[in-house]
């Protein structure tokens, strides 16, 4: 015995199958509008990459600006140096008597403020016999620590032939890509000035 589907039914049944064919079908075009529209949206790109490159932007840019700080007091304590070295050279540190902790005083006097001078600067004058016996090595062992132990002061009189050093140890905050500037023992660079010369036949020597 067979069953035979009324035909309103049959025409119910068609009718649903053809509106879920064409309900995909309208969907679909939909579907891949949204998937181009997520594609091509640039909404918050600036911010992505940016996050990907702040970083190193920003360490590089504390790396130059550190690189310029470390030169710029390189040529703060090299004027000091000069400034110091013209003290012992005239005769004025000598005639007026003054003590390491004198002179230093009158060195730190010329930095202002850039350097710890007090606990951080170390000054070394010596006497030589002449030009080629000068020592111009750093004062530092193997291991990049600063060894004072035979820094003197000793201005010396006129006509005789003097260097005065001034050492001080930078901190070192960045090292970025192999560029590294400390040189010491601690991240820390040391940063000298050297003047040799020779006294001048100040007043009240003899001639």
């Amino acid at each position: 015995m067979r069953w035979v589907l009324p035909q309103r039914v049959r025409v119910t049944t068609m009718n649903g199958n053809l509106q879920t064919k064409l309900s995909r079908v309208i969907k679909r075009p939909f579907a891949w509008a949204a998937a181009r529209r997520l594609v091509r949206a640039q909404d918050g790109a600036t911010t992505v990459e940016f996050a990907l490159v702040a970083a190193p932007f920003l360490a590089m840019v504390f790396a130059i600006m550190e690189t310029a700080i470390v030169f710029f007091a390189g040529q703060v304590l090299e004027t000091a140096g000069a400034d110091g070295a013209r003290l012992i050279m005239t005769g004025q540190a000598q005639t007026l008597g003054y003590s390491e902790a004198q002179f230093k005083s009158a060195v730190c006097g010329k930095i202002y403020g850039l350097f710890n001078c007090s606990a951080g600067l170390y000054i070394d004058v010596k006497n030589y016999t002449s030009f080629a016996s000068i020592d111009t090595s750093k004062p530092v062992d193997s291991n990049g620590n600063l060894q004072t132990g035979n820094f003197a002061y000793q201005p010396g009189g006129p006509g005789n032939i003097v260097v005065v050093r001034l050492v001080y140890q930078w901190p070192v905050y960045v090292s970025l890509l192999g560029l590294n500037l400390s040189d010491a023992a601690g991240s820390k660079r040391l940063i000298m000035s050297t003047v040799a010369f020779r006294n001048e036949p100040y007043l009240g020597s003899s001639p």
